[in-house]
């Protein structure tokens, strides 16, 4: 393909330069310039990406269904009537006043593990997730180091989940409630941790830049420049994780814990499902409280 100015200017008008014509037939005969697909072929392909992974994921859930047992049926006996009968408790909890305060002490319970879990998982995941970030190392090799060490211990801790951090701990020292908060917190500053670190090294370079230029230090960098406009989403994961530490402390219950978790085996072992519920509700109003709680906090940091 000829794409010399010559060839190009017998097409152009007089009055164009010859920068701007050659310029021109550049664009046009896609010379020197790797041509992008239109979006009406990008499209199409896009389309049959999402339909190939469709099938290969329905494919896989039919070929799981092989090796599962169909001779003894899909329900128990009394399967079908017992859902019915947890979903008609759904709409009828039980509101008698002795469970209620059972059920406002249990949820005390289960907020204070779960408050004092994330205060642990705080405790790791700030200054672990400010090291694995890179931000305030001075040299390369000591950031390459300290990034390396911090990512490894950030990652043993999430990599156990909770409930078997939980048997460790009452294995250990028992049914304490140090036991549920440790077996909350270290895998949540794993995770918090892991968080913070990308939050931190995701913020916009510009201000940072221009501290530097200004004489500022890494550690006046970072503590007026790149904490600052990483704290609010920090903020808000952190809310989030309270949110999933309550889900957590009520779970916990099931290993002899105490909380909500261990109100809801008792009741479903008695078969109670209006006493399920109720405790279930409870727990709900908690994560909705706490949902809002984070809303006010949110707003108050928006810029």
């Amino acid at each position: 393909m000829d794409c010399g100015t010559g060839s190009c200017s017998s097409t152009c008008p007089r009055s164009t330069s010859t920068t701007t014509c050659s310029r021109s037939c550049t664009r046009s005969r896609g010379c020197g310039v790797r041509s992008e697909p239109p979006a009406s072929v990008a499209r199409p392909r896009a389309i049959e990406s999402r339909q190939a992974i469709t099938l290969i994921l329905l494919g896989a859930f039919a070929l799981s269904l092989l090796g599962v047992d169909w001779s003894e049926g899909v329900f128990r006996p009394r399967g079908l009537s017992a859902i019915g009968e947890t979903l008609g408790a759904f709409i009828r909890p039980d509101l008698s006043p002795d469970l209620l305060r059972k059920a406002a002490a249990a949820a005390w319970q289960t907020g204070v593990y779960a408050v004092a879990g994330l205060t642990v998982a705080l405790l790791i995941g700030i200054p672990l997730g400010v090291i694995a970030s890179g931000t305030i190392a001075r040299s390369r090799l000591g950031a390459v180091t300290q990034i390396g060490a911090a990512r490894a211990a950030l990652a043993f801790f999430r990599a156990i989940h909770e409930l078997v951090w939980a048997l460790l701990f009452v294995a250990a020292i028992g049914l304490s409630p140090m036991a549920a908060v440790l077996a909350l917190g270290i895998p949540y500053g794993g995770i918090l941790g892991r968080i913070y670190s990308e939050l931190l090294q995701d913020v916009p370079q510009a201000p940072l830049d221009a501290l530097r230029r200004s004489g500022a230090s890494e550690w006046r960098v970072f503590l007026f420049g790149r904490l600052p406009m990483a704290l609010p989403d920090m903020v808000s994961y952190t809310f989030y994780r309270l949110e999933c530490g309550l889900r957590s402390a009520a779970v916990l219950g099931w290993v002899g814990l105490g909380g909500i978790g261990f109100q809801v085996q008792i009741a479903l072992e008695d078969l109670a499902y209006s006493r399920v519920w109720t405790f279930l509700w409870v727990l709900v109003a908690m994560v909705v409280l706490v949902d809002l709680w984070s809303s006010q906090v949110r707003r108050r940091l928006a810029p």
